[in-house]
């Protein structure tokens, strides 16, 4: 049991892959949580430590890309990229200055600096948030405001999937007290495959096509991305303000040959897949490379805005996030959400 209960671990703290608990179970099998850092780039040059989270997997293909395209090494940098241990607290690297910068969503790092860590975003890469209301196909589930009395799956209260739910439910000016909320685990294929729901709150690049994977036909209602949506940030690069201070002519560098990375991976998937084989076990079995395809095609189309930019920073979210989330009871205190972000590590077009 210890082997499925730390799989388990890996799955509950890995944002992006979110519920996929059968390939976090698979890879388990080839790799612990703990991956050893993996260097890129000039030897002797800039070093940055980038953290990457939990468990190695395709949606991180931008990173290993730049890296074995040489765009780290080509900018002067020596950049470890280093996935965390199962049992590691997400800013505590960061905060103790072992990582210079860190991969999070944006309400994430909301949650940090209400906690006392100076973490700002300097490149959001999540565009749309990964995150929607999973239904089956002839659900009459159409719209946020249909959820009131049905019943939702959720791994728990607690992250992404959770804080993508709040915002539908207040999007159809629900509360969830409304909406008959069930705290279901990693489970939502079984529980909605099952009945036991009529809907399931899961990642629309993995989660989604798990269900397609299983010939459940589903869809997905996703959050308003309108001027008055209550829009959440998704995950992006953070790092101290006093490594920005100290360090602003690297950190523009690893943010503009990540960016690069990003671009080559949308633009070139499949070789995309070929160069992350080193970082993500099990990815040469065609079962695992035709999942990665999917997952990385649904993921390219969540990272670019309406206007096609890579890395985006838009203020007006950001605000709109943290007087939902505060509202919500998300922030143990007021967070200044100008002082979240700064688009000045950015390329300039």
């Amino acid at each position: 049991m210890r082997f499925v209960q730390t799989s388990m671990r890996c799955a509950r703290r890995h944002r992006v892959t979110g519920a996929a608990l059968a390939s976090v179970v698979a890879l388990a099998t080839l790799t612990s949580c703990a991956e050893e850092p993996k260097d890129a780039g000039v030897k002797g040059g800039a070093g940055i430590t980038v953290g990457l989270t939990y468990t190695p997997n395709i949606q991180f293909s931008p990173f290993y890309v730049a890296a074995e395209k040489g765009y780290y090494k080509d900018a002067g940098l020596k950049v470890t990229l280093r996935h965390h241990g199962a049992a590691e607290d997400l800013f505590g690297a960061l905060s103790s200055g072992k990582e210079d910068v860190i991969y999070a969503g944006g309400d994430e790092m909301l949650q940090a600096r209400a906690k006392n860590v100076p973490v700002v975003d300097i490149a959001t890469f999540y565009q749309k948030y990964p995150v929607g209301l999973i239904v089956p196909k002839d659900s009459e589930i159409r719209t946020p405001a249909d959820l009131k009395g049905r019943k939702i799956g959720t791994p728990g209260p607690f992250g992404e999937t959770y804080f993508g739910l709040l915002a539908l439910l207040k999007e159809g000016g629900l509360s969830t007290k409304e909406a008959k909320v069930q705290n279901i685990g990693f489970t939502q294929q079984a529980a909605l495959t099952g009945n036991k729901v009529e809907g399931v709150m899961g990642y629309l690049n993995n989660d989604a096509i798990s269900f397609k994977e299983a010939g459940k036909e589903v869809r997905s209602i996703t959050l308003n991305s309108g001027s008055s949506g209550d829009q959440l940030v998704g995950v992006g690069l953070g790092a101290k303000k006093k490594t920005l201070d100290k360090r602003g002519d690297d950190i523009r560098k690893f943010v503009d040959a990540s960016l690069r990375g990003l671009r080559y991976a949308i633009d070139h998937q499949d070789e995309a897949i070929e160069l992350s084989e080193k970082y993500v076990p099990g990815l040469r079995g065609e079962k695992q490379r035709d999942n990665a395809r999917a997952v990385l095609k649904a993921t390219a189309s969540l990272m670019k805005n309406d206007q096609g930019e890579l890395g985006a920073i838009d203020p007006q979210t950001w605000t709109r996030m943290a007087d939902f989330m505060y509202d919500q009871g998300l922030l143990e205190k007021t967070v200044t959400p100008e002082d979240a972000y700064d688009t000045s590590f950015l390329p300039k077009s």
